[in-house]
């Protein structure tokens, strides 16, 4: 049961979201300032930052917790699924994770359509991957040849097909479903014919 503390936390937050994505569509994310945010959402720029740390975060999320749900979700598939498919069911929890496909959408369409978020966007993404090697390393076990190179290639292909699936649905206005995309992504680099 959430305690009221927790409930007003999560309108606050949600009030914010609304707000700055609003602002973001309307006058494009470099032209909004926090402080035109913390206006228009009715609080004051110290409050916001207690919520966000920083602008990219309005965007982005906490990306260090999905990285480790992720990486958590990863670890947690069966011992017998492919390195492939343990990091997809990682997406697949993720995707939405904090927040429904709409917002998803929206904030989609942030990141790629603005050249500072997508640089932030792609620098968080570095880690998870780094994180992730160790793990994916581990699925594929000491008999294949090169296991670090391998658990690399696959991260970061995989990392590579996420980006561009999600990019591809962001620029089709989400009508193509993302994770048919993302397949779509793999099977182009995993074919070998």
């Amino acid at each position: 049961m959430t305690t009221l503390w927790e409930r007003s936390r999560q309108v606050a937050v949600q009030t914010i979201l609304d707000t700055a994505v609003r602002l973001f569509a309307e006058q494009g994310y470099e032209q909004t300032t926090i402080a035109q945010i913390a206006r228009e959402a009715g609080i004051s720029q110290r409050s916001l930052f207690r919520y966000f740390g920083t602008k990219e975060d309005l965007v982005c999320g906490d990306q260090e917790a999905l990285g480790e749900l992720l990486k958590r979700t990863v670890e947690q598939q069966p011992a017998e699924m492919s390195a492939w498919d343990a990091l997809r069911a990682g997406f697949e929890v993720i995707l939405t994770a904090n927040h429904p496909a709409e917002r998803a959408l929206e904030l989609s369409r942030l990141i790629f359509g603005t050249p500072s978020l997508r640089a932030r966007y792609i620098e968080k993404r570095l880690r998870w991957q780094a994180e992730l090697v160790p793990v994916v390393r581990a699925r594929l076990g000491d008999g294949h040849p090169a296991p670090d190179t391998q658990a690399r290639a696959i991260v970061a292909t995989v990392f590579a097909c996420i980006d561009t699936a999600t990019e591809l649905w962001a620029g089709h206005d989400g009508r193509i479903d993302l994770a048919d995309l993302y397949d779509q992504c793999l099977a182009a680099v995993r074919d070998r014919g």
